[in-house]
């Protein structure tokens, strides 16, 4: 919620579609590059919060919208909003309209699969790419066979990988996991004294989990999302969640609610980018720019070894670096992830001469 969680660097602005992005935005100093950061599922802005301090006490500039249906951005009910091509313009319009050259784009999550697109259509605007947690996805003219997915990842892992998607699609999800996040300050201070979330908390602790393997026996296979959800189910909060953190980010997620997010999900079902994708050839979905992967070792969702694959296909500058931890890199990790992207945004000058 880049208006509350980063006030003296925040704005408003209404694209020339009229629809309206918030962002923080701090300039880079001379010489130094901007990060263009793109979050991903349940997210905003705010889980960016320890790459925007530190990147910007460096020198570097750091763009951090609130993605389409997130916080103070606008959250359209049409699944047909949620174009990639679409969302990607708006990216390079806040890229112009800032007068920023050229960006270090980075994704984390569902920010990766923005970014993926983004790359494709306004090249122009990136000097290098960072994915995290989710390699580059090509675009496709084919809808997102999430039954597939889950038979070859249960063959070859023992548990599906993407069972969530089955509830994330269903026109009620929306509504169910609105119902089961948040709480009274009251009970959280009680529940966090405890050591746990919250009874109604039950969506956060899902997303967010203090130990990486409950995604495959409670994330992955079909039904299990749902089923923890419906019986109220919480566990411990992880020791990089503070109460607070916890707190701000479930008033994020109540303030447009989960319509807009779970839209996501849906379009990629619908594969409603299928016509805009048909334009691009083979060649023009292959990336030659300078390219980081960061994958983690207990990542049981989007898993490492399907995102190194996936992405060496298409990408020819990659270098890829593989952690210890969950999927939430920037909140796990945040020391190590910013020395990587500084780092990492060092060698790219000196490989552009920038």
């Amino acid at each position: 919620m880049a208006l509350s969680c980063f006030p003296h660097i925040s704005k408003l602005a209404e694209l020339s579609d009229g629809t309206r992005y918030a962002y923080a935005y701090a300039a880079a100093a001379p010489s130094k590059s901007t990060f263009l950061l793109l979050h991903g599922f349940p997210s905003s802005s705010y889980d960016w919060r320890h790459q925007v301090h530190a990147l910007s006490a460096k020198g570097f500039g750091v763009l951090v919208p609130d993605l389409l249906g997130y916080g103070d951005t606008d959250s359209p009910a049409a699944v047909e909003a949620y174009s990639f091509k679409r969302m990607s313009d708006h990216l390079a319009e806040i890229v112009a309209k800032e007068g920023i050259r050229k960006v270090i784009g980075v994704g984390h999550d569902w920010g990766s699969g923005l970014l993926s697109h983004f790359c494709i259509w306004h090249r122009q605007c990136l000097e290098a790419l960072i994915f995290i947690s989710v390699g580059f996805n090509e675009p496709s003219i084919h809808a997102f066979d999430v039954d597939a997915i889950n038979a070859l990842t249960k063959q070859n892992f023992g548990y599906s990988t993407f069972g969530y998607w089955k509830l994330f699609t269903k026109e009620e999800a929306a509504e169910l996991l609105e119902s089961h996040v948040g709480a009274s300050s009251a009970l959280r201070r009680f529940a966090s004294d405890m050591g746990f979330l919250p009874q109604s908390d039950s969506v956060t602790s899902l997303a967010y989990p203090a130990d990486p393997e409950a995604w495959k026996s409670h994330m992955g296979p079909v039904g299990a999302a749902e089923a923890w959800i419906r019986s109220n189910r919480t566990s411990a909060r992880p020791t990089w969640l503070s109460a607070e953190e916890v707190t701000t980010h479930n008033e994020v997620m109540s303030k447009k609610g989960y319509t807009g997010p779970l839209n996501w999900y849906k379009s990629a079902i619908r594969n409603i980018d299928t016509a805009n994708n048909a334009s691009l050839s083979e060649q023009d979905k292959h990336v030659d720019l300078p390219t980081l992967l960061i994958v983690s070792d207990k990542d049981y969702v989007t898993r490492a070894d399907i995102q190194r694959d996936g992405t060496a296909k298409w990408i020819k500058q990659l270098r890829i670096e593989e952690l210890s931890c969950g999927h939430w890199v920037q909140l796990e990790l945040p020391d190590k992830l910013n020395e990587l992207l500084e780092g990492f945004a060092d060698e790219v000058d000196v490989r552009t001469g920038d």
